[in-house]
């Protein structure tokens, strides 16, 4: 039994025109045979695997439901944090998804799921990337912070003090050191970060790798990771 992730699969079985990824490098090319093929000759059913974001085009969940039923065939328990593509997933409406994938996909949103002693506490997050105002990012930033917060009250309200936090945006963008995010992280005690969003090998250096005080950042894009789960812990 391990704890895996990762981000990006980017799926289209519904969408006519989806976005050709390749433009992104030589990963993309047949990347879904490339995450079935991987996913079932590395996973088994008693891991969970944690897919940080990003996971359709499609817009609607109508649109979205032959992805969802995708992942959901993959081996393992399955947990689900939004992307900044996941269009067909409203904040309010995860409880919703929870009750319409009960046994086969969880939803982490203003919830949090749990692995062992340690609780899962996952949303989008945000990271400043010149495309709006500085003053709209703050808000999104802390949009999600309280969001993350509430999180950790509740995981911490059912007794549990080992933490592991997804965000799908990068917690730092190029130009920082810290963030609301790493300072969150740092005041719960979270001991593994785990992203996603960054696509391309111009962008995998984005943002933090490895352990920094105290906490290890794992960049889980499907691209990064050429489509194996990466294993955060055993």
């Amino acid at each position: 039994m391990a704890l895996y992730a990762i981000g990006d699969l980017h799926l289209s079985f519904q969408v006519e025109c989806p976005v050709d990824m390749t433009q992104m490098g030589p990963e993309w090319v047949d990347h879904v045979d490339k995450i079935k093929r991987n996913f079932f000759s590395e996973l088994s059913d008693d891991d969970t695997l944690v897919l940080v974001g990003d996971h359709s085009w499609g817009k609607k969940l109508v649109n979205t439901e032959k992805d969802l039923e995708f992942i959901a065939s993959l081996p393992g328990r399955k947990i689900l944090t939004r992307g900044n593509h996941d269009l067909f997933w409203q904040v309010k409406k995860t409880e919703q998804l929870n009750r319409l994938y009960e046994g086969r996909l969880e939803f982490l949103q203003n919830n949090f799921c749990t692995y062992g002693d340690y609780a899962l506490i996952g949303s989008k997050g945000y990271c400043f990337g010149n495309k709006d105002s500085y003053e709209h990012a703050l808000m999104l930033v802390g949009r999600e912070v309280e969001r993350l917060e509430g999180s950790f009250k509740k995981a911490r309200a059912e007794g549990f003090s080992k933490f592991i936090m997804f965000v799908h945006y990068p917690p730092t963008n190029i130009l920082q050191k810290t963030s609301a995010f790493t300072r969150l992280a740092e005041r719960e005690g979270v001991e593994h970060v785990v992203y996603a969003h960054c696509h391309g090998h111009r962008r995998f250096n984005d943002s933090l790798k490895g352990t920094v005080n105290g906490i290890t950042y794992h960049l889980t894009s499907g691209d990064y990771l050429n489509w194996h789960p990466k294993k955060i812990l055993d």
